[in-house]
């Protein structure tokens, strides 16, 4: 991976030795509330919020069953998507909602709507079923495909994490933001083991540099950057459902998310088969050093 100069409004072109010059663009457009979105952002948190109870009191008990790619899901997916669709649905109806859990195909759906929701029901299902409360429910709201508020619900630590560009940052009911210091010895990197194992070298680079947190939970990963728990994270391994709710998170605290095999927003079509996104997240400086170091 080449990393070309050219910038745009939206922050550095990455360019593919392989591919045409068009990869991420770094998000960092401001965003004003409006009379469209507020009332969406209020549904969105209280749809998340109700279904917590839930979360909490079948953590660990919940029966595991298995899809056709190999990826654990429980019951309490399928009723967290069901009911958090529902409710936000019978509100908003001309919305669009894409939910792991709950697509009709496994064929590529065309964003239409100019408002859509990403839901992740629970991100670290193998951490749910097993005891681990790394573990996470996700709900993005974008608007002509670009993810403008986030929301995540942190169960290990019984807080809702949210916020979007021009709405500002909370961890729960805490201001927050990315942390501003360059890294060193001691900063804390979340870490995804790759799906594809050329990239395990990676790995070894990073724990060489700095610490490593894989946490079972890449929303969390880059939710806690946002909050400034983690430096940065590096990933190799997402799908659109696992950050599109943490990525507001992270530019509203004043980071950035570069994405390094191809442009992810505006999202123009919910697709179950889609391929791995890699990307690094931090703020300006993090990212840069991350990806000098992985370049080297």
């Amino acid at each position: 991976m080449e990393y070309a100069g050219e910038k745009t409004g939206f922050g550095p072109i990455l360019t593919d030795s392989v591919s045409k010059p068009a990869a991420n663009r770094v998000f960092s457009c401001f965003r004003m509330s409006s009379s469209d979105l507020l009332p969406r952002i209020a549904a969105g948190k209280a749809a998340v919020l109700a279904q917590t109870e839930l979360l909490h009191r079948e953590f660990g008990r919940a029966a595991s069953n298995w899809k056709h790619d190999g990826t654990r899901v429980t019951p309490i997916d399928i009723a967290i998507s069901e009911a958090i669709v529902r409710e936000l649905s019978t509100q908003f109806s001309t919305d669009q909602f894409f939910s792991e859990e709950l697509a009709l195909t496994d064929k590529p759906t065309p964003v239409t709507a100019r408002f859509s929701w990403v839901l992740d029901p629970i991100d670290g299902t193998n951490n749910y079923a097993k005891g681990i409360a790394h573990c996470a429910i996700s709900l993005a709201l974008l608007e002509n495909g670009i993810p403008v508020y986030g929301l995540v619900y942190d169960m290990s630590r019984r807080v809702l994490i949210h916020g979007g560009p021009g709405f500002g940052l909370f961890d729960g009911e805490r201001p927050a933001h990315v942390k501003e210091t360059p890294l060193d010895k001691q900063s804390l990197i979340g870490f995804h083991s790759p799906y594809d194992r050329k990239f395990a070298h990676h790995a070894q680079i990073i724990v060489e540099n700095f610490k490593i947190r894989g946490l079972g939970s890449s929303t969390l990963h880059l939710a806690y950057v946002a909050v400034g728990i983690l430096d940065g994270t590096v990933d190799h391994n997402v799908k659109i459902w696992d950050i599109a709710a943490a990525v507001p998170l992270c530019l509203a605290g004043g980071g950035e998310v570069q994405f390094l095999n191809g442009e992810q927003f505006p999202m123009r079509q919910f697709d179950l088969k889609m391929g791995r996104i890699q990307y690094v997240a931090g703020n300006a400086a993090v990212c840069a050093r991350m990806r000098e170091i992985m370049a080297g």
